[in-house]
């Protein structure tokens, strides 16, 4: 059975996500404690709302530097991928984690594009990963956000909302979802999935 801490710092969904988990046969730790973070086996770094909010809590309950040095398997959903970046935007800018190059800037959308993009979108020019084994072109998922990650070499996969999201990222061990894996039916069950068996 595979284990995964998910960082519980009140700025993620983290009830959803620890059920998506447990559904496929997870052991879950919800925690905010540095040295259980640092120690753990995978990590998750959920979140919704301000990337200024989520790096203040992150500073404050002293997780910022255990979420840098992770070296085992670690996915950001969401906002949390966001926060693996450099800088947002956000709130006239906002230093994020640094773990990943660029600057995470507002989602322009367009006439018919409101924002927030919201709702279920195709993934495009998937890349083989380990964490998107089984996920193809086309595979739909459900997005909930108002900034954007730049397209980098890390771009593992994109959604099309007027411009080019970075759905997936990837630097080294650390894993990034735009998207919500855990309200992503399939195509969201099998990348959690694919997370758990990643070799540590």
């Amino acid at each position: 059975m595979s284990t995964v801490t998910v960082v519980g710092y009140g700025a993620g969904n983290t009830a959803s996500v620890q059920f998506a988990l447990e559904r496929l046969g997870a052991s879950v730790e919800i925690t905010d404690d540095p040295q259980v973070i640092a120690a753990a086996e995978r990590l998750i770094l959920p979140g919704v709302g301000a990337a200024a909010y989520a790096m203040q809590r992150l500073e404050t309950l002293g997780l910022s530097a255990p979420i840098r040095a992770f070296g085992r398997p670690l996915l950001g959903v969401c906002l949390g991928q966001q926060l693996l970046f450099e800088r947002s935007d956000e709130g006239g800018g906002v230093d994020l984690l640094g773990l990943i190059p660029g600057t995470v800037r507002k989602l322009e959308g367009g006439p018919a594009l409101p924002v927030p993009h919201m709702g279920w979108t195709r993934l495009e020019g998937v890349k083989p990963d380990p964490l998107l084994g089984g996920v193809s072109d086309g595979d739909y998922a459900y997005f909930v956000h108002s900034f954007v990650c730049p397209v980098t070499d890390a771009t593992l996969a994109t959604a099309d909302y007027g411009t080019a999201v970075p759905a997936v990222v990837r630097s080294g061990n650390r894993w990034g979802c735009q998207f919500h894996p855990e309200r992503s039916a399939a195509t969201g069950a099998r990348i959690l999935q694919n997370f758990l068996g990643l070799p540590l």
